[in-house]
């Protein structure tokens, strides 16, 4: 299982990019096989915008989006970034594809988010073969795209869809090269995720990757963290989706299924998702003080070559 590492949701609106560069080029020093940013809708920096300037001062780490909202990008307008964004990272973009949320796309930004799961389902069938070099000629319920893209020295890149019912796990597996879940805890993983997305990517010839993402925390007082956790990550116990993901793991809120505990827990909990089939596991480490960042990142950085 790789190792990556994550943009803690709490600090995304406070990170400039200059901070983001030298994050990133310390992670591709130290080992790390990825590094994620988050996209939200109010503040911080566009993902894609900020990956392009993170390769310019990189070499070899993978930087994924995690994720670029689709609602707001028409699929061709999206493929076309997404290929100069690879040209500009010598071809290490990894493009995290996700819905948002209803109360984002609807409220905030008035577009319909109706049928979301049959809207990836276009959505990648435009933006999967324009990255691949290929015309599209598509008619769909919500998109009727028609053309092809050229951009110099671009490849090919992966997309990850942050897929967790069962549709959008089914549309990840046949449509795109894999998952990057957020909120998912390790049964979950298990008996969820991991046979869902395998059983759809299989019955077309694919082995989808499986990219899990949770925060963690190396620590000797981890009641005290965990109630930390809860409060600043409170919202994502309330939004749909992630709520029925708790659910299912029979959590309360977040502290449920982060990974939080000394060197050794860490360890065994990153060994356990490695064993339920997770190919990447990109650890966010919160930022609020008294979660021991330094102490966890060390933790991390000394197991990127053992998982």
């Amino acid at each position: 299982m790789k190792l990556g590492l994550i943009t803690p949701p709490e600090a995304v609106g406070g990170t400039s990019l200059a901070a983001l560069t030298q994050w990133a080029v310390q992670a591709e020093n130290d080992g790390f096989h990825s590094l994620w940013l988050v996209q939200v809708p109010v503040a911080g920096n566009d993902v894609l915008t900020a990956i392009a300037v993170l390769g310019q001062h990189t070499h070899r780490i993978h930087l994924g989006s995690g994720v670029a909202p689709t609602y707001p990008r028409h699929p061709m307008v999206m493929a076309h970034q997404a290929l100069t964004v690879q040209a500009a990272t010598g071809g290490r973009l990894q493009l995290g594809l996700g819905l948002s949320h209803r109360p984002v796309i609807e409220d905030m930004m008035g577009l319909c988010y109706d049928s979301p799961a049959q809207h990836m389902r276009e959505y990648l069938s435009v933006v999967g073969p324009l990255k691949d070099g290929l015309a599209v000629n598509f008619q769909g319920q919500h998109y009727r795209v028609q053309g092809s893209l050229s951009v110099p020295q671009a490849t090919p890149y992966p997309i990850l869809v942050a897929a967790l019912g069962p549709q959008m796990l089914k549309v990840a597996g046949e449509l795109a090269d894999g998952t990057i879940t957020w909120m998912v805890g390790l049964q979950t993983m298990t008996d969820h995720i991991v046979p869902k997305i395998t059983a759809a990517g299989q019955a077309l010839g694919k082995s989808p990757r499986v990219v899990a993402s949770l925060p963690v925390v190396v620590t000797d007082d981890a009641s005290a963290v965990c109630a930390q956790i809860d409060s600043s990550l409170e919202m994502y116990g309330q939004l749909e989706s992630y709520r029925r993901m708790l659910d299912r793991e029979g959590v309360a809120a977040p502290s449920g299924v982060s990974i939080v505990g000394g060197e050794r827990v860490v360890r065994e909990r990153l060994m356990a998702f490695a064993e339920a089939g997770v190919t990447e596991f990109v650890a966010s480490i919160p930022s609020f003080e008294g979660a021991g960042y330094q102490r966890t990142y060390e933790c991390l950085r000394g197991l990127v070559e053992v998982l």
